[in-house]
């Protein structure tokens, strides 16, 4: 798989060199989250428990090493369904830079108050995630500063790859990873970060623009109204996959699983019952795809990628 060109465009595919680069880049800021092996249901498990990280996501991997690479101190935009805005706001806020955060109305009000609570400026506009990413990059293009997306770009793509890392450094013994699918940024990184590891993609059936496009053979849009329909549409409700994420996931030994709503509030609740671990139903994706049997390999490691929406067990 070739690299594309490095540099502050975050154009070219990064490769796990990149991701190297990028743990050196953000240990300073970032959390090495813990990792936990357990035993449920009588078979064993690792989770990266990714929930802990400052912003309650990964997101905040990417979304710093993008701007600690690139530098600058103009105001910084970005599109959000809400966690990746908050990782933007929160690393702009660290860096000393003004932050713009455009997200759906539909987007979950506790991620919109953390928005503004770090400091952003935070837009309404739209019913989906791409209404507000037309809506920001134009924003950005008025007024000539940065657009930092959420998953097509190389620096933002390494930076997820460092959460993959510090987890088989840990815990070198498992022999899959299993990683929720958005937009594609985290799976790509996991690709790169998983030490050359098995991938296994997961999405809501209901938000599977991954599934789509491997079917494919490339990228394609899937319906918005579908994209949205899932209980996990805040964080994992793009509807298209990106072209870099894609470049790496459509690869030898990434597969692609879904799960159904019922599933992942069952996972989400369980991970409660079980570790008594918070989070929002894309962090329990992964744990839906493990316990309805999806999950290939012995000791399987599966990211816990996020915590923040308002939930209660039911």
């Amino acid at each position: 798989m070739a690299a594309g060109p490095s540099g502050p465009s975050g154009s070219g595919v990064p490769t796990p060199a990149d991701v190297t680069a990028a743990a050196r880049r953000i240990a300073g800021h970032t959390r090495r989250t813990p990792v936990l092996r357990a035993e449920v249901d009588g078979r064993p498990l690792v989770l990266k428990l990714e929930q802990l990280q400052r912003t309650g996501s990964f997101k905040f991997r990417g979304a710093l090493n993008a701007l600690l690479a690139t530098g600058g101190d103009t105001e910084v935009v970005t599109a959000s369904g809400g966690n990746h805005g908050l990782a933007v706001a929160t690393a702009a806020a660290v860096l000393g830079r003004p932050a713009t955060v455009y997200v759906p109305a539909t987007v979950p009000a506790a991620k919109a108050s953390r928005i503004e609570a770090a400091g952003a400026r935070l837009v309404r506009h739209g019913d989906t995630y791409a209404e507000a990413v037309t809506a920001a990059t134009g924003h950005a293009h008025e007024r000539g500063v940065p657009y930092l997306p959420a998953y097509e770009h190389q620096l933002v793509v390494a930076g997820q790859g460092t959460c993959a890392a510090e987890a088989v450094a840990d815990e070198p013994d498992v022999d899959t990873v299993v990683v929720a699918v958005g937009g594609g940024g985290l799976a790509a990184g996991t690709v790169l970060g998983a030490g050359g590891r098995p991938v296994l993609a997961v999405e809501p059936e209901y938000s599977r623009c991954l599934y789509e496009a491997l079917a494919v053979g490339r990228p394609v849009d899937v319906q918005p109204a579908l994209a949205a329909g899932s209980v996990a549409a805040s964080a994992l409700g793009a509807s298209r996959i990106g072209d870099i994420p894609f470049a790496l996931l459509n690869a030898p030994g990434v597969w692609s699983a879904l799960v159904d709503d019922q599933q992942i509030l069952a996972a989400r609740d369980r991970l409660w019952e079980e570790f008594r671990l918070a989070v929002e139903p894309a962090g329990a994706v992964p744990f839906a795809a493990w316990l309805a049997g999806l999950v290939p390999g012995e000791l399987p490691l599966l990211i816990v990628c996020g915590a923040n929406a308002e939930w209660t067990a039911s």
